[in-house]
């Protein structure tokens, strides 16, 4: 995956049928709000579902589950391997 959201796709409030108990949809974007503060990159298609907490329907719930299968690409240091950490900062 190479993007946390379809290219060029609107999500409605109308789309599809309702989700019949949406308590694990609230919960799974509600943790992926704390998720975004770590997690800049995803921020912005978290707000995207966001939108429909109130009446989400079976594709909102897809798109969160295709930003929870989206790759961190972070930091990954061998076993083993000298860790060596330079930082630079410039106060202006």
């Amino acid at each position: 995956m190479d993007t946390t959201l379809e290219v060029n796709t609107k999500y409605r409030c109308e789309e599809g049928d309702i989700l019949s108990d949406p308590t694990m949809y609230r919960q799974l974007v509600g943790s992926l709000n704390y998720l975004a503060i770590a997690r800049p990159d995803i921020s912005f298609a978290i707000q995207q579902v966001s939108q429909f907490m109130q009446a989400p329907c079976h594709l909102h719930l897809v798109v969160v589950h295709h930003i929870i299968r989206y790759p961190s690409h972070g930091l990954f240091f061998l076993i083993g391997s000298p860790l060596r950490l330079i930082a630079y900062s410039d106060a202006d």
